[in-house]
């Protein structure tokens, strides 16, 4: 997806004080830093064709940008004769960074992730049961002092982004984490008083749509359904023409919470037969006769399993799965559908029968191909996608940077 260019003919109103130049400039150099940030590195020439910028206005951003640290020039590896200097790409600066932080009932995980999702290192603090809000802040807090002798050495930390399991509004608070148990808190702020910089937070469903969207498998989807199954929850993130769904107050995209079966098993959320409830891992891992396995683990114990207890409780799961998924594509009519974390690995065992949930039972389903692909970015998913959240006013506004 291309960022947008703004030229001297569109009509803007520029704010106070500023002109319509300094607008253009803005939006330009954003869409250079946003570009390089999305692709890695790129020739002068392959910035202008794809930004639509002539050579010198794409020469001017760049120099620009350096002055600011934020890109650099590399070696292309390919010469213009044969002989002569390299030809030089431009490569966002890595060592511009953002803290990732993800919050999860068992564990607590910090990162350090550089522009164009590079991952500079990463933490992780199991815990026995779900911490507080108070004392998440304090593991965090301790997690960015382990690794602040590096980061004082070699990053610039522009802000932290933090994924939570459960409904949070555009302020950073959490109105409810059924699987923390958080209510009604301001951990984005308390976050932010404690490690002194500032703090995003959202809904981890709705940054995996928004990473898989950038980095993964979404690359130039316009309409993306995501969904992220976790030890004990199932979450949702929409990107709908080319934007992530909020809904009011940032809260769409529950789709673990819809109803496939009234008489089903009970939620954390009150009622009986919400798709989180019916499709989990912690109802599996009894019969597999192991705890807390990995999505690489996982993936090897479900191609290995022959027990006809393990075999029939994935058939059922599937089977509820698959009914969720008609009706969300039914809903949402995506392109692409992307299944992560647990739901990844249910679709690598039984990618037919999902595959025919999405392409032959919703209505239309004869005229149109929707994918069904399982989350690229794996691992690297909840590390790289909070810390999208950081990076967008930097993105949007290169020139106040002051990291």
């Amino acid at each position: 997806m291309t960022p947008a260019v703004f030229e001297p003919a569109t009509p803007l109103a520029p704010p106070a004080g500023r002109t319509t130049n300094d607008l253009i400039r803005q939006q330009n150099l954003a869409s250079v830093l946003s570009l390089l940030h999305l692709r890695g590195a790129l020739s002068r020439a392959q910035l202008g064709a794809t930004i639509g910028l002539n050579r010198s206005t794409v020469t001017g951003l760049v120099m620009e940008l350096t002055e600011l640290g934020l890109v650099r020039e590399v070696a292309a590896g390919e010469r213009t004769g044969k002989v002569g200097r390299p030809t030089l790409d431009i490569e966002p600066e890595d060592h511009v960074s953002a803290l990732s932080v993800r919050a999860e009932p068992h564990a607590v995980t910090v990162a350090l992730v550089g522009l164009g999702g590079v991952v500079h290192a990463r933490l992780r603090h199991d815990t026995a049961s779900a911490p507080s809000p108070r004392r998440f802040v304090q593991i965090v807090a301790s997690s960015v002092e382990a690794m602040r002798a590096d980061i004082d050495r070699h990053y610039r930390v522009v802000g932290a982004g933090l994924a939570v399991p459960g409904l949070v509004n555009a302020n950073g608070s959490v109105l409810v984490s059924p699987t923390l148990g958080w209510r009604r808190d301001p951990v984005a702020a308390r976050l932010s008083d404690e490690l002194g910089i500032p703090v995003s937070a959202g809904n981890d469903a709705s940054i995996g749509a928004l990473a898989e969207s950038r980095f993964g498998v979404g690359v130039g989807v316009s309409n993306l359904l995501y969904l992220g199954g976790a030890m004990h929850s199932i979450g949702g993130g929409l990107i709908i023409d080319g934007t992530l769904l909020r809904g009011t107050s940032g809260y769409a995209g529950e789709l673990g919470h819809t109803v496939i079966d009234p008489r089903g098993r009970s939620c954390v959320c009150g009622r009986r037969g919400c798709l989180e409830a019916e499709v989990r891992l912690d109802l599996l891992e009894p019969l597999l006769g192991r705890r807390k396995l990995d999505e690489d683990e996982l993936d090897v114990e479900l191609g290995v399993a022959r027990d006809p207890r393990v075999m029939a409780e994935v058939t059922r799961q599937v089977e509820a799965l698959s009914l969720a998924l008609t009706n969300f594509v039914n809903a949402f009519s995506p392109e692409t559908v992307v299944l992560s974390g647990y739901l990844g690995a249910l679709l690598s065992v039984s990618r037919e029968r999902l595959a025919e949930a999405v392409r032959v039972h919703p209505l239309g389903a004869e005229g149109r191909t929707i994918r069904l692909e399982r989350a690229h970015l794996r691992s690297r998913l909840m590390l790289i996608g909070p810390a999208e959240l950081a990076f967008a006013d930097l993105l949007a506004n290169p020139a106040g940077f002051r990291g």
